[in-house]
Formats: C-alpha cells, sequence, structure tokens
C-alpha cells in the first residue's frame, strides 16, 4: 500500500518547490509517505514505448535543418511551384530521422537496461519487525536496512550499528572520490548500543531532521531526536550510495536520502547535451545560406518577373497564362520553385554523412589496441559520437589528482640511516642503474611475517638491518612503534593495516619486512616482533599530529626500563628540534632529502630522544592537568610537546613514493608542447598537491617563479594575485582588456574575451581552497583568471567538486577556449559535465566519472594519443569533410543559378531530375567519406613526435567564417567553368555526321558528366593519404555514374516508365562525340589548375607546420621510435611535507573503549574475492581510519 501511495503521489501530487527541510521518523511508513519523499528507484532513461516517437521527433524537428527539409518537403507536394519529385527530398529526411531514431533508441535501451539492473538488486530491510530481502527501488525513506560486507551501500544512510568496536564501519568511496583507501564512519553512541537486535531496532522511532537533498558530498547537517535527547548528525555518521562496505560483518542504517535525492545522484544531474564548436559554427553558417538562397531566389524571381513582361507576352498565343496568373504571381511561385531547386545548397546528406563521420571515428578511439590496458582488460571507450573533432581543439585541461595522475598507491621507496642513503640499485662499477619490472627484487622468506606484495630492490639494508646495525635497527622500531595503525591478525601471521593514511601504512610495512613488525597494540602497550623475537612496550604518551606541528611522537618504556621519544615529521620541523651535536649528520641527510625531492619522493625526517626517568614523571603530571583543562587546552599541550620535543637525536629519513600512473610526466610534457595549459584541481593538501606537481614534470626548477596564493581574506586573495601579476608582467594594466562581441544563432550570445597578456618567463600557480573561495567571486574572478593564464601550470588544493566546476565555468566564459575535464569519481562529475569534453578514467577506481564522460579510457598516459592523434585526425578529416562538402554542393547550385538566365527563369532544372536526387546520395558520398574515414597528413608517429602540429586545431585554421567564404568563392568560380565552357561548346552545334542538333538533353548530361568529373578531381587534389578503399570510392563512384546513367536513358526504361525516364538515348548519343570529351577535359583542366597553382604558391611562400612536416616525412620516412624515458628532477628547493596524517587520532588509539569487541562470530576477510583489482595492487593497499572534518577530501 506504501508502494502505491509513493507512486500515485509521485504521479499527480509530488512535492511542489524546493524541500525546505526533510523530517523523517524511522519505522514510520505512513509519516514519511506524507512528505512525498523520492523512492530508492533511480531513472536515467529519457524515453518509454509511448512517447518515444512524440518525443524524438520532437527533438529531431528542432534542429534547424531538419525543420528546412520538412518545409521544402511540404512546399513540393504543391504543384503549382514543385518543380521536382516529391521522393527527392522525402527519401533523405526519412534516412536521417531513422537513423538519428534508431541511434538515440539504442542508447536508451541501454541506460534502461542498467536503471533495471541497479533497481532489481536485493537488500535486507526491517519491516513489522522481521528483516525481509526487498528490491532497491522498494526502499522507502525512514526504512531500516541491514548491509553485510562487500556490499554496495544501498541509499544515503545513517549509520545506526555496526559489528566493530565503537560502532565504526569501514567502506572504499572509489565510486565517489576515486580513492580506494578505506575510510571510517562511525554511529552515534546512543544507536550503536542497539547493536544487531532485532527488537531494539523494530522499536526505534528517532526522528531525524536534516538539510534537504544536495550535492555536497563532503558536508552532511541533521539531528537526531531519540529517548527524548537531541544528537547532532555530521558527514562522519552517513555511509553515502555508491560505497561498499569493506572488512565489516554488518551494519545497520536508517535511510535519510533515496534514489535521485542522493548524493550520488545529485552530482551526476541531468545529461547535458553538448555541441561541439563546429556545431555551433555551422548553425551560423547554416542560417547564413539560408539568406544567401535567398537572396538568389530572389534575383531569379525579379528576373522572371521582367522577362514575363518583355518577353513572356510574345509566347502566350501558344502557351496561355492560367486564370488569374500575371506576372508578379508568376514571380512569386517562381520565388519557391527556386527555393525547391537551389536547397543543395545545404542537402540533407551533409547531416547523414557528419554522424557517420563521427561514427566511424569514434570507433577508431574504441579499437584502439595502443591505448587498451591489458591489465585491467578495459579498452578506450568512445561513450559519444559527436564531439570527436572538438577532440582536435583543446586548450585547456582539467585534471584531477589521485587515480588520475596517481595510481593512489604508496611504496615505501628510499630510505637514509645514519648518513647512508639506501634505496639505488648500482652496477659493479658504482653507477647507479634504473630500477625496471626486471630488476631483481629483495628476497624476504627469512621474515616469515613480511608482506609478500612488499618490493624493496636495495640488498644492501636487508644486510645492514641483519648485521645488528643499531642505527638501523632503531630507524625500523621508530617505525613500528611511532604511528596509530590498527593491527588485524586473522590467521596466525596474516597480518592487515588499517591506517588512517596509506603513507603512514607503507612506512610500518616496510618496518614489518625489514625485521620489525608491529604485531598488537592495546591502549598502554604496543607488541612489536624485533628480528623474530616478540618485545612489547609500555606505551606512555602519544603527541598527536596536526597541520601546524607537522609531526608526530610516542613516549615508550623498553622492556628494559628505558624511557625513548620516537618522532617523525616535515624534515624543516625536526631539524629545528635537533640537538647540536647532529649537524654534520644533518647535513648529509639534507643531501639526501634534496635528491629524494628530485625524484618527487615524499619525505619524513626521524629523531628520537632519550627520557629521565623523574622528569617524565613530573612531564605527565602537568600533561593530565593540561588534557583536563577548561581553558586553553590545545595551546597548553602545545607548550608541552614543544617543551619535551627538543634535543632530538636525528635517525635518518624516509621516502615514500606516491606512485605516478605509467607515462605521467612524459604525457603532460607532450601536452605542454602541443601548447595545451593543464591545471590540476584536487581536495588534496598543499604539499602533497605540489609534490604531484614536481613528480609530474609541471612544476619544473626552471620556472623563475612558483606563486602560493594562501590568504584568508578577499583583500589578501586580491593583493597576492596582483603582486604575482605584476612580477609576470610589470606593464600590465589594473584592469583587463575584455573584448565584448556576439555569437551563436541569430547573434544573440553576448561573449566576453580576456585577452592573453604576454609572459616571457615560466610561471607556476598554487592555490588553496580558502582562498579560492574568495577569487571566484564576482569582483575578483578576472584577477584570478589573468594570473592563473599568464602561469604555465595552475594547481589548485583543497577545492570542493563545485568549485572544480567553477574554475572550468570561468575559463569557458572569459576565454572562449576548447576545455577537457579529466577525473575518476564523483567529486569529478560536476567537473566533467562542465566541460566541453569530459574525460574518465577507468579501472580499479569508481566507474561514476565514466558513467558521466564523453570518453573514458584506464590510465592518464592515453590522453595524448586521444587529443594529438585521434583528436587531431578527426578536426582534421570534419575540417576537411566540410570544405569540400560546399564547394561541391555550392558549385552545383551555382550552375543552376546561371542556368536560369538562359531558360527564361522558368525554374527549369539544369540536371536530370534522377541526376539531382542521386548526386549526393550516392556519385558523391562514397568518396568523401573516404577521404573523411581515412585522411591523414601524418601517421602518429610523427603526430606524436611534434606535437605542435596539434595547434592549428586551437586557432581554427582549418574551417571557419573565412574558409567558407574561401569555399564560395572557389565554387563560384568552378561553376562559372562548368556553365559556360560546355554551354559554349554546345551552342548550336551538330554532331559529327551531322544528325542532330544539340538540344537540351544533351546539354544537361554534358554539364552534368562535367560536374561529377570536377568534383572528384578536387577530391583528389584534396586527399593526403590514399588506400585501396579511396580508390575503390573514387573510381567506383563515377563507374557508377556512368552505369546508371546508361541504364536510365535507355530504350527498355523509357518504355516501362515513360514520364520518369524522358532522356531516351541521350548518353549514347552524345557520349561517342569528340568535343564532348574535349570539352569534358578542357573544364576538368580550368578547374583543377586554378587551385595546383594556389596551393604551390603557398606551400613556397608561406608554408604551414603541416607543410613543413609533410615535406619533413617524404625526405625521412618513418621516425625512429621513441624509448620511454625516466624524466628525473634535479632540484635545490626541497617539496614540502607531504603525510596525509589527520590530527585526533592519537586519542581514539589509546582509548579503552577502542579495543572492545562485542562478540562476533567469525571475522571475515579483507578481501574474500582474491581476483578483484582492489585485492592485487601491488604493494598492499591501506585502511583510512579517520578524515579531517569539515575538510574536502583528497581526490
Amino acid at each position: 500500500m506504501g508502494l502505491l501511495l509513493s507512486y500515485l503521489g509521485g504521479l499527480f501530487g509530488g512535492r511542489k518547490g524546493p524541500e525546505g527541510e526533510r523530517n523523517l521518523r524511522a519505522n514510520d511508513r505512513p509519516h514519511n509517505l506524507s512528505y512525498q519523499y523520492a523512492n530508492n528507484a533511480i531513472k536515467t532513461s529519457k524515453y518509454n514505448v509511448l512517447t518515444f516517437l512524440p518525443l524524438n521527433l520532437f527533438e529531431q524537428f528542432q534542429r534547424l535543418a531538419n525543420a528546412y527539409f520538412l518545409f521544402l518537403f511540404i512546399l513540393q507536394l504543391i504543384p503549382e511551384i514543385s518543380s521536382l519529385s516529391w521522393f527527392t527530398t522525402v527519401v533523405p529526411l526519412v534516412l536521417v530521422l531513422s537513423i538519428t531514431a534508431v541511434k538515440d533508441a539504442s542508447d536508451d535501451i541501454n541506460r534502461h537496461k542498467s536503471d533495471k539492473q541497479v533497481n532489481n538488486r536485493k537488500v535486507d530491510i526491517l519491516i513489522n519487525g522481521e528483516i525481509r530481502s526487498e528490491k532497491w527501488m522498494n526502499v522507502q525513506v525512514g526504512d531500516i536496512i541491514k548491509l553485510e560486507n562487500n556490499q554496495f551501500v544501498t541509499a544515503d544512510l545513517l549509520l545506526l550499528s555496526s559489528s566493530e568496536p565503537l560502532n565504526l564501519v569501514y567502506i572504499e568511496t572509489a565510486e565517489l572520490d576515486g580513492e580506494t583507501n578505506l575510510k571510517v564512519k562511525q554511529a552515534l553512541t546512543t544507536t550503536g548500543e542497539m547493536g544487531d537486535s532485532i527488537e531494539a531496532l523494530a522499536r526505534f522511532n528517532g526522528e531525524v531532521r536534516c538539510e534537504p537533498p544536495n550535492n555536497r558530498l563532503d558536508k552532511f547537517k541533521g539531528t537526531l531526536t531519540a529517548n527524548g535527547q537531541t544528537y547532532s548528525l555530521d558527514n562522519d555518521k552517513i555511509l553515502l550510495r555508491g560505497c561498499t562496505l569493506r572488512n565489516t560483518e554488518w551494519c545497520f542504517g536508517l535511510v535519510i536520502f533515496g534514489g535521485p535525492d542522493t548524493k550520488l545522484m545529485q552530482n551526476c544531474g541531468k545529461t547535458i547535451f553538448k555541441r561541439t564548436s563546429i556545431d555551433h559554427l555551422m548553425n551560423v553558417l547554416v542560417l547564413c545560406i539560408f539568406g544567401f538562397l535567398a537572396c538568389m531566389c530572389s534575383i531569379l524571381a525579379v528576373g522572371n518577373a521582367i522577362w514575363e513582361v518583355k518577353e513572356g507576352s510574345v509566347f502566350t498565343a501558344f502557351l496561355p497564362r492560367p486564370p488569374g496568373v500575371n506576372a508578379a504571381f508568376s514571380a512569386f511561385l517562381t520565388f519557391w520553385s527556386y527555393v525547391i531547386i537551389l536547397n543543395t545548397v545545404v542537402p540533407i546528406s551533409l547531416y547523414v554523412s557528419v554522424e557517420i563521420i563521427r561514427l566511424g571515428n569514434s570507433f577508431y578511439i574504441d579499437w584502439d589496441r595502443k591505448m587498451y590496458y591489458s591489465k585491467n582488460d578495459t579498452p578506450a571507450q568512445a561513450r559519444t559520437t559527436t564531439l570527436n573533432e572538438e577532440l582536435g581543439q583543446i586548450k585547456y585541461i582539467f585534471s584531477d589528482k589521485t587515480g588520475t595522475l596517481t595510481q593512489n598507491i604508496m611504496a615505501f621507496n628510499k630510505c637514509s640511516i645514519g648518513g647512508k642513503s639506501y634505496g639505488e640499485v648500482t652496477d659493479f662499477s658504482g653507477q647507479r642503474v634504473e630500477i625496471t619490472e626486471k630488476t631483481e627484487k629483495v628476497d624476504f622468506k627469512w621474515n616469515s611475517l613480511a608482506d609478500p606484495k612488499f618490493v624493496f630492490h636495495d640488498h644492501s639494508l636487508v644486510e645492514t638491518v641483519r648485521e645488528g646495525n643499531p642505527e638501523a635497527q632503531a630507524f625500523f622500531r621508530l617505525l613500528a612503534l611511532c604511528h596509530t595503525v590498527m593491527p588485524e591478525e586473522k590467521t596466525e601471521g596474516e597480518l592487515f593495516y588499517q591506517a588512517q593514511s596509506p603513507d603512514e601504512g607503507a612506512l610500518v610495512t616496510a618496518a614489518r619486512n625489514f625485521g620489525f613488525v608491529f604485531r598488537s597494540r592495546t591502549p598502554e602497550s604496543i607488541t612489536v616482533v624485533e628480528m623474530g623475537k616478540q618485545v612489547t612496550y609500555e606505551l606512555l604518551a602519544v603527541l598527536d599530529f596536526n597541520n601546524v606541528r607537522k609531526r608526530m611522537s610516542v613516549i615508550v618504556r623498553g622492556p628494559e626500563g628505558n624511557l625513548r621519544l620516537y618522532c617523525k615529521g616535515a624534515d624543516t620541523i625536526v631539524y629545528e628540534r635537533l640537538h647540536p651535536s647532529c649537524c654534520k649528520l644533518m647535513e648529509v641527510t639534507t643531501e639526501h632529502l634534496n635528491e629524494y625531492a628530485g625524484d618527487g619522493l615524499r619525505t619524513l625526517a626521524l629523531a628520537y630522544k632519550d627520557l629521565d626517568e623523574s622528569y617524565m614523571e613530573e612531564w605527565r603530571k602537568r600533561h593530565h592537568q593540561a588534557s583536563t583543562a577548561m581553558d586553553d587546552r590545545e595551546e597548553r599541550l602545545d607548550q608541552l610537546y614543544e617543551e619535551i620535543e627538543k634535543d632530538l637525536l636525528l635517525l635518518g629519513a624516509t621516502a615514500v613514493e606516491d606512485k605516478l600512473q605509467d607515462g605521467v610526466p612524459q604525457t603532460i610534457q607532450k601536452l605542454a608542447k602541443a601548447d595545451i595549459k593543464i591545471w590540476v584541481l584536487t581536495g588534496d593538501k598543499q604539499e602533497t598537491a605540489e609534490n604531484i606537481g614536481y613528480s609530474c614534470n609541471m612544476l619544473r626548477e626552471e620556472m623563475k617563479d612558483i606563486f602560493v596564493i594562501a590568504a584568508n581574506t578577499a583583500e589578501g586573495v586580491k593583493q597576492e594575485l596582483q603582486k604575482a601579476r605584476r612580477k609576470m608582467c610589470p606593464g600590465s594594466s589594473d584592469e583587463p582588456t575584455v573584448i565584448k562581441a556576439r555569437a551563436g544563432l541569430f547573434w544573440r550570445l553576448k561573449t566576453e574575451t580576456v585577452e592573453d597578456e604576454v609572459v616571457d618567463e615560466e610561471y607556476g600557480l598554487v592555490i588553496n581552497g580558502h582562498s579560492l573561495a574568495y577569487a571566484l567571486e564576482k569582483g575578483l574572478q578576472l584577477e584570478l583568471l589573468r594570473t592563473a593564464c599568464m602561469c604555465q601550470t595552475v594547481i589548485c588544493c583543497r577545492v570542493t567538486p563545485l568549485q572544480k566546476a567553477q574554475v572550468v565555468e570561468l575559463v569557458k566564459k572569459y576565454k572562449q577556449a576548447v576545455t577537457l575535464a579529466i577525473g575518476d569519481g564523483a567529486n569529478d562529475v560536476s567537473m566533467i559535465k562542465a566541460a566541453h569534453i569530459g574525460v574518465g578514467i577507468s579501472g580499479q577506481e569508481g566507474m561514476q566519472a565514466v558513467l558521466s564522460s564523453d570518453y573514458s579510457f584506464a590510465q592518464f598516459r592515453y590522453l595524448q594519443r586521444l587529443l594529438l592523434v585521434h583528436g587531431r585526425w578527426s578536426y582534421l578529416r570534419m575540417c576537411k569533410f566540410l570544405r569540400y562538402f560546399f564547394y561541391k554542393n555550392f558549385t552545383f547550385t551555382f550552375v543552376h543559378f546561371w542556368y536560369g538566365f538562359f531558360c527564361g527563369f522558368s525554374a527549369q532544372t539544369v540536371y536530370d531530375e534522377w541526376f539531382i536526387t542521386l548526386y549526393n546520395l550516392v556519385y558523391t558520398a562514397l568518396p568523401v567519406l573516404g577521404m573523411s574515414l581515412f585522411d591523414q597528413d601524418v601517421n602518429d608517429r610523427w603526430s606524436f613526435q611534434f606535437p605542435q602540429l596539434y595547434s592549428p586545431g586551437q586557432l581554427n585554421l582549418y574551417f571557419s567564417k573565412k574558409a567558407f567564404i574561401r569555399c564560395m568563392m572557389h565554387s563560384c568560380y568552378s561553376s562559372l567553368i562548368l556553365f559556360f565552357i560546355p554551354w559554349g561548346a554546345m551552342y548550336d552545334t551538330v554532331r559529327d555526321d551531322g544528325k542532330d542538333i544539340v538540344d537540351y538533353q544533351s546539354f544537361a548530361l554534358l554539364a552534368q558528366t562535367c560536374l561529377l568529373i570536377a568534383v572528384n578531381i578536387q577530391l583528389c587534389l584534396d586527399t593526403h593519404y590514399w588506400t585501396a578503399v579511396n580508390q575503390f570510392f573514387v573510381w567506383g563512384s563515377l563507374s557508377a555514374y556512368f552505369a546508371i546513367t546508361f541504364t536510365m536513358y535507355s530504350n527498355g526504361m523509357f518504355l516501362i516508365f515513360t514520364s520518369s525516364f524522358p532522356f531516351i538515348g541521350t548518353a549514347r548519343n552524345s557520349l561517342n562525340q569528340p568535343n564532348v570529351w574535349l570539352t569534358i577535359l578542357l573544364t576538368s583542366i580550368l578547374c583543377a589548375l586554378p587551385v595546383v597553382a594556389f596551393r604551390f604558391l603557398l606551400i613556397q611562400l608561406w608554408p604551414t607546420v603541416n607543410d613543413k612536416m609533410r615535406h619533413k616525412v617524404r625526405k625521412e620516412g618513418e621516425p625512429a621510435p621513441v624509448r620511454p624515458t625516466h624524466i628525473r628532477r634535479r632540484i635545490s628547493r626541497r617539496s614540502g611535507y607531504a603525510f596525509s596524517h589527520a590530527q585526533g587520532y592519537g586519542n581514539l588509539v589509546t582509548s579503552t573503549k577502542f579495543l572492545l569487541k562485542r562478540p562476533i562470530k567469525s571475522r571475515l576477510a579483507l578481501f574474500p574475492q582474491t581476483d578483484s583489482p582492489l585485492s592485487q595492487n601491488q604493494p598492499q593497499l591501506y585502511r583510512t581510519i579517520a578524515e579531517e572534518s569539515e575538510e574536502p577530501q583528497s581526490t
């Protein structure tokens, strides 16, 4: 009954207006249904069986061209003005509508299948005091549902209870943000006490008041009222739809948002119909063509009126006019007759051909083996067929970081211990050897507790540790003790670490493999297996990390009773607290840190200090007083931490690699050479983003300066931006130069373009989320844009999904440049949809970005092939196609126009009616498609080797309004040749046997034959890359023309269909005359000769980059294959501390409650599906324990 009420409410009532606040009650469907909240069913399809035909036709006739051809068809049904049969328009129109309808139906059927699959998933719901298995689509707001390990989260839930201690659950958010390390959520204590008691959960009637549905993934505000108490709710207590429950046996949740109201679906939004800049230009050109067509028809109509007055009266004796028809009315009818005849200036076959070309170029992307990622069996996919040529015009790329540029995998790479660096591999002569997959790995079989997935190549470090080197052992002992990792041991020796950050997990795993295995912990102790011997340390204090301290410390008592403080943190912070005796070691370690930073590694310095028992006792008392103080607690604790963390002794430094995807630096280097600007928009902290910027070769030492915008006020942001701009361009004006113009259909769209300012050096810009929020305000937008566009690289840190979209929209609005956004999570969806082109990274991360994208592939490095090869070729082919198509059709039409002056403006056609019908559909269709599908100026290797070939697309050099006007002028010249040369050659002539005088039909045949051969010669001149298919199409089309012509002009066709084939015998009578073939030869030469001469002069005097490259290709042949190179960054400037640790978890791991577990039957494996991509990552992935509150998550 509830489902029926929900359905009827959605059908007839629906919620009126935007929802102000959500109010729901647990286990009370009637109450919740009264608010008419959406259920959990999703619908992404557009049509159903009844609405498909009317809706699809309505959408298609919104296209100007389709509506125009429908209008022409109606005109052709009027006998008084129709000089062509109706089938010449209706056949191609029906063909176009059918092809588009089939394509739209196919896409929508796939959406229906996807919706059905998701809606029919099963989940356990608590209904009337018992657990029932129901479909997802039947879940309602206010229901309590049960989730089990590895299940998808059904809807947006308030977490009530779980099988884990402290009511924690671990979730994988790959669908939302692309991150595969697990995150933690925690239920309220009051609801967690219900556990898995069905009776208690069924009695639960708590009321939730919260914010209305929105797309903010990182924030939630609400309250829960239960048992007379009100509790605050935040994002840490909410499980979002699209997440996956991991390493948690079960949990119960209360449905807050369902289906279209969930944050996942709110981020998806409506599908935006994207159109290329060529599409927009085509709309303007088609409008201009309509105006030009009206002008031609008006000229011919006026000519008809004049002719009727002066000459027509002579013929009225034997050709009387119909009653009521005078010269003026005759001119009116003639106008519409010529509208029908001259409609080939915009043939409907143009749109059919464009769709076929785009479809073909999309298949090339799908079939490209060089964009296939075999590891995950993931091919590249063109998810739309309408944007291919736009890929050849990209000027700005906006990229996510985590999972897009990086693999989201941390690996312990190198370390410095006691002044010696480890991690490099050298040959017998001491020279450094580059590490590859074939490099011999260290064998850790001697350590039974080692992680088999851990990879290290420097054997000397193992030998140093095993020999008992005290510094090396102290180094790894520190890594095994100083952290907030939680261990989990399912079976003897099978350890899993729940790490708050993946880099902390990597350090603990490194210690584990080198013989210092973190085994277990209690709130008061840490147990470590040191070189096979189990040792328990008493944990006295955890000096927690925060963003100001940039370090964490632990104080432990060893088995011998000695007290020691272990500290790890940013090298600059730790160095300030070292004992003066460490000066020499600090210098050597600094050199190593510079080298590690040069390789883009994330570094930490490690130090320790022995403590006095009496001092420690006194310090602990003061620590207790500070931690229980009501006022200035944080400040007092910080003073105590500062006091004890001094005079430290340096042990060394670690270097963890946030692994980039393969080929990222090389790809960015190639794209930069193509004059494409790359902006990184990430939710990560500034230090991490800068590190990746250096690793990717976006930030470089040779840059003159890298500006960091980190002000916390609007005025401060403005001053910093202006200071940076004036340093880059001292002569720049205070106000930007904004060019205002009009564009679009009927020039209704107002555009504002901020001009680029010339900068001599290379600069970089880093801006954080707080500053970006101020910079995106209306008063500072242009200042941000001016400063950012002067820089070669822009990195925006700590940005929200909304800010990502705002940055993209800002560049689109004021730069009028083609943009591309690439990401892998749901937090990138808004950016992907805002950009002209959206690219999703598919593979081990979430698929939400892929589902919203226009193109998808598995690795960032494939972007260079997508743009520099497929995009450039698609743009080149489409521009060639349009130039040629307009040329051949304007030439065809202009011949009609000239003929009007010699036929009394009677709207008689110069060609045979069947030739008019088949000209675009048969005779010229395949050759131009062959060129548009196979042509290429240079092959893919040369395209990679010279990215500068990409720049013409960014500047719209191949097809523009100027190029269109040149096509018209060329067509006008060709049409004059193609009409007047045959007319002069045939005028008052007879056959060579003197039998017949040349008639209209013979002239029509000669004119159309000359036209067809001339446009084919032009096609051959435009084709750079010949294949067997091109040859077959060109010669096959000419052969088909002559075969069809002889057949249609034969006696048999005339006898069977007398009225339809009146040109009996014309072909055999005309084409056996030498003067006919000489005329064809003369017109062909006169049409082609100026083109050849003009192009020769252009290449000799003003060669383009493509001309130079084609000359180089002919001269050198194939380029040598480019070997992949390792881009190594050597800089004196160390990148900042980068450790994605969050504050506050130190108190949690020392809490007594943390290790209290309710009885459970058995613990499920973290990765029960051993064939899943997640379980096979190298090295091991780590789970995140806590998130920073009120901060956007890393992307």
